[in-house]
């Protein structure tokens, strides 16, 4: 008999029987290689259920599928719960419209060097979200690394004296072994994971140029993956290189085509921060009914990520404008050299 000296207060979201996921993706999840691209409205709305547990890929601003976000919002989700664990504008935009209702946080509710979020410390300050379980970083994304391994939990002497730990769903045991406290941490099986690469294929195979975060464990924790991609190459330019494939297309329910998707965040080594359009959003953020007006001028008045580049000075029939020109990376990406 394992001894549980102590439990933390939070509500545990996200955890699954790692058996029963495993059979789930036994019968969900076919190993044929099929073309799976759809446009951002079919991927949405076929995978993004109200009220389930959705988590993005990328890390603070940078690498954000910020079209996947916008189209969220457009089709008026309801009650998601969103891993908050390195987010920062991709979190408190959906906050602010009104597309989630519970949040487990690490670090969130701030845009960094920029600031804190206005509008979703508004959001919870007021009860209209529930900050239901925090983390440390490191914390959040062992538990994607322990669904991504099949286990139903890991252990990990993080967070441990905290009140943190105390905040969270977290078990403190006696370690069997030493006999000193160690902290169990559940694992976390998002329903859906949105996550913007630099390439991909059509069957789903994608390459990330720079740091990963935790995007390879997120990957295999998911339950659905959404892929949306700054472009999609030919699955031979895949197979040449075949290491630099850190999503293989079995994990993959849906591949979009999105150049500038992360936009107004880094893509490294192909665009740069939009700082102009972020200092617009925690100006217009404010107050609800500048948020009201930022999400009527960029999302609802549009039909699609492409129109909303089009209204900021982006690229119409892709000759691009200055307005994007200015962001983009000078540096020819790795890959891409010689």
């Amino acid at each position: 008999m394992v001894e549980v000296l102590y439990e933390g207060e939070g509500e545990l979201l996200g955890w699954e029987d790692p058996d029963e996921m495993r059979k789930w993706i036994r019968e969900n999840k076919p190993r044929e290689m099929v073309d799976k691209t759809m446009d951002l409205k079919e991927a949405i709305s076929k995978f993004v259920r109200d009220g389930c547990y959705i988590a993005f890929g990328g890390f603070g601003h940078i690498r954000v599928s910020m079209a996947a976000i916008y189209e969220i919002i457009r089709q008026k989700k309801r009650n998601l719960i969103m891993a908050g664990k390195t987010a920062v504008h991709d979190v408190d935009i959906l906050v602010a419209a009104g597309c989630v209702s519970k949040v487990e946080v690490a670090y969130c509710f701030g845009h960094e060097l920029r600031g804190l979020s206005p509008a979703s410390r508004r959001k919870v300050e007021h009860g209209e979200v529930k900050v239901a379980t925090e983390w440390s970083n490191a914390g959040f994304q062992w538990r994607f690394l322990a669904a991504a391994m099949g286990l139903p939990f890991i252990p990990t002497r993080v967070m441990l004296g905290t009140d943190t730990l105390r905040k969270s769903s977290a078990k403190v045991i006696r370690d069997p072994f030493s006999g000193k406290p160690i902290a169990l941490l559940p694992a976390c099986y998002p329903d859906v994971v949105i996550m913007h690469v630099h390439r991909c294929d059509i069957y789903g195979n994608a390459q990330i140029d720079g740091i990963l975060v935790e995007d390879f464990e997120l990957a295999r924790a998911a339950r659905r993956l959404i892929i949306t991609t700054e472009e999609i190459v030919d699955h031979e330019l895949i197979r040449r290189e075949p290491w630099k494939t850190v999503i293989p297309y079995f994990l993959v329910d849906a591949v979009v085509e999105v150049p500038w998707g992360s936009h107004p965040c880094n893509m490294p080594y192909l665009y740069y921060f939009d700082e102009e359009h972020i200092a617009e959003w925690l100006r217009m953020s404010r107050t609800d009914e500048g948020v009201e007006q930022y999400l009527e001028k960029y999302v609802y008045s549009v039909d699609s990520f492409e129109e909303y580049l089009e209204k900021i000075g982006g690229i119409k029939k892709l000759n691009y404008l200055k307005k994007l020109e200015h962001l983009r990376a000078p540096l020819v990406a790795p890959w891409a050299q010689g």
